[in-house]
């Protein structure tokens, strides 16, 4: 496992902070040694607490044209289906996975494809879970168009805590399957929407991991109807 690139600023700043305050301490506070230990403890659980926001294990992704994989460690919180209002204009299967601050943060491309769409929208920080946070807080929309015609939409959102949503595509761009696409730091929600006729392959309250389970398998109906259009 290594520290993903997003936390090289933020722990280098971080460190030169704690290591600054203790230095302090002990220089004004030479005869507490209580509260010199305690400080240093507490510097010491905090860096560590932040070091695994952001950590990049290894992932063994099996690519699969057929199979959509998670594009986040986190929770399964929503799977409906809904109108798509930004960019299909139709119904779609929309897949919600919260990502919880204890999760590994990095977004990974459900599947391959060509970059079709990508907009940024600026906006609130309702919590994550909130019903209006899919179309209310600052996110990102990314949709994905596969050499079978189908297309994904995820969309980033930051939440109450998670104020900074990094992405690292751009229209056009050719991605593969599992590999990163974003990054949203202290956690959040990614919502994946799919055509309905998608085979749902996971339940709400399910754990999913980033790159590795499959989330949905797309039939045969989904890409004989994509190559119709």
């Amino acid at each position: 496992m290594t520290i993903h690139k997003e936390g090289y600023k933020i722990l280098l700043v971080l460190l030169v902070i704690l290591t600054g305050i203790n230095l302090v301490v002990y220089y004004y506070m030479p005869n507490n040694e209580i509260f010199q230990n305690a400080f240093l403890t507490f510097s010491v659980l905090f860096y560590f607490l932040i070091l695994q926001f952001f950590r990049n294990p290894r992932r063994n992704i099996s690519l699969n044209e057929r199979h959509v994989i998670a594009p986040a460690d986190g929770k399964v919180v929503v799977i409906e289906e809904v109108v798509e209002t930004e960019y299909f204009n139709d119904k779609r299967r929309q897949i919600s996975i919260f990502m919880s601050p204890v999760n590994v943060h990095i977004n990974r491309n459900p599947i391959e494809g060509v970059v079709k769409y990508f907009k940024y929208h600026a906006g609130k920080y309702l919590v994550a879970w909130h019903p209006k946070s899919s179309t209310e807080n600052e996110r990102t929309t990314i949709v994905v168009k596969a050499k079978n015609e189908v297309e994904i939409l995820m969309r980033q959102i930051a939440g109450a805590l998670a104020k900074r949503i990094v992405w690292y595509v751009k229209e056009g761009q050719e991605v593969s399957q599992g590999e990163e696409f974003g990054f949203i730091k202290f956690g959040s929600r990614v919502d994946v929407f799919l055509p309905l006729t998608a085979k749902v392959l996971v339940n709400l309250g399910e754990k999913t991991v980033g790159g590795v389970t499959v989330i949905a398998e797309l039939v045969e109906d989904t890409v004989e109807d994509n190559l119709l259009i």
